[in-house]
């Protein structure tokens, strides 16, 4: 076995992580793990959930092996039993992890997991981000479980990187949030010809991705119509489910989603048929519009790359100078397929594809009525001073 080998003394199946309270969040410390190969001995991803009240989405590690021996992992997720069982396999037939990257300078999913993920991995290298913050203490990366002596700042020249000849990157930002900067970083591999991003585009599935169709109740619960529902375990309210999820993780609150009155909410959950703490003890406060499919329907843009919602309206906006000049230079590349940190991956897109995404500086993709929320929320957190005036 590989000197960078894990010894796994306990059972291979074990997908629990101790760290969780770390980022507590859906589904807690029962993380597992799906790997695929994405380019045969090349690429492979490491999916694994994250989510809040069972609005559950992919969130993705993606490993490349290098022409000289050993491995590059972008974006770690957390490293279960299972997990570093699946990493391993490779390690022992590829060779070492030589690099972890941090691809984000603000996205605590991202980077709670970075640290333990190097931990077990000592011979590795760290490249993170420019211009980390946290919230809401801006604590320094050690707290996070970096290793200071082998923890380095991806340079702004991607040429200063002892991985130059396989990978170039562009950095977008940062950009003033105030409370800190907005950094994400572009990778691109180029023998395969695939360009890795974290949150700065998605591709929306139409059907529930397979990391969440391993537990169907969250996709099962968000498909009823009321809190006295059975829903049936079928294909059909599988989608049902995971297409308002969608809605809801993009959106926060479409327009065609009603909070329900509480009075009847707590009346409703006291006669529901499943009272147990799993089901919220029968609380179910939604109320979705019969027109809701066409909702998703926009959302989704047939399957198109998009940049969701919330950094459309939150995050980006305030700076649009800088967003589009990192979309012109990453469309330099010559890549044929973009893997993002969450929903669908590989997506086959081009560079054409790419910035056409970003066109929403002209012109909104989605109706007015389904953004109330976000605009809501940019106001409030524009008169407290938390995010700066859209520029």
């Amino acid at each position: 076995m590989n000197k960078q080998a894990i010894n796994l003394t306990e059972k291979s199946k074990d997908w629990t992580w101790k760290f969780w309270h770390l980022v507590p969040i859906y589904p807690y410390s029962q993380r597992k793990t799906l790997r695929h190969e994405v380019l045969k001995d090349t690429i492979w991803t490491f999916d694994q959930l994250q989510g809040i009240l069972y609005v559950v989405v992919p969130i993705r590690m993606t490993v490349i092996r290098l022409e000289k021996g050993g491995l590059l992992v972008y974006a770690p997720v957390a490293p279960t039993l299972e997990c570093l069982r699946l990493i391993t396999e490779l390690i022992d037939k590829y060779g070492e992890i030589k690099y972890i990257i941090l691809p984000t300078a603000s996205g605590l999913e991202h980077k709670v997991f970075v640290g333990p993920f190097a931990q077990k991995f000592p011979k590795a290298q760290v490249y993170i981000a420019p211009d980390q913050w946290s919230f809401p203490l801006n604590l320094p990366s050690n707290w996070l479980g970096l290793p200071a002596k082998r923890t380095f700042i991806l340079p702004k020249n991607s040429q200063e990187t002892p991985f130059k000849d396989e990978f170039d990157y562009k950095i977008l930002g940062s950009i003033n949030l105030n409370l800190g900067k907005f950094t994400e970083v572009a990778f691109f591999h180029q023998k395969s010809r695939t360009l890795l991003v974290t949150d700065s585009l998605i591709s929306i599935p139409e059907d529930p991705p397979a990391i969440i169709q391993l537990d169907s109740f969250p996709l099962l619960f968000h498909a009823k119509e009321n809190a006295f529902d059975l829903i049936e375990d079928t294909y059909e309210n599988r989608r049902k489910g995971w297409q308002r999820i969608a809605l809801f993780s993009l959106y926060f609150q479409p327009n065609v989603l009603k909070i329900a009155n509480w009075g009847k909410v707590i009346l409703d959950a006291i006669n529901a048929p499943d009272r147990s703490k799993k089901a919220y003890f029968g609380l179910y406060p939604f109320e979705w519009e019969k027109n809701w499919e066409y909702s998703f329907k926009i959302l989704r843009r047939e399957g198109n790359l998009l940049v969701a919602p919330i950094l459309q309206k939150l995050i980006l906006n305030r700076n649009s100078t800088e967003t589009l000049n990192w979309v012109y230079e990453v469309a330099k590349w010559n890549f044929e397929s973009i893997i993002p940190c969450h929903f669908s991956a590989p997506i086959k897109a081009n560079s054409y594809q790419f910035r056409q995404a970003f066109t929403f500086f002209e012109k909104d993709f989605y109706p007015e009525e389904d953004l109330q929320i976000l605009n809501k929320i940019d106001q409030s957190l524009n008169k407290l001073g938390i995010l700066p005036p859209i520029k």
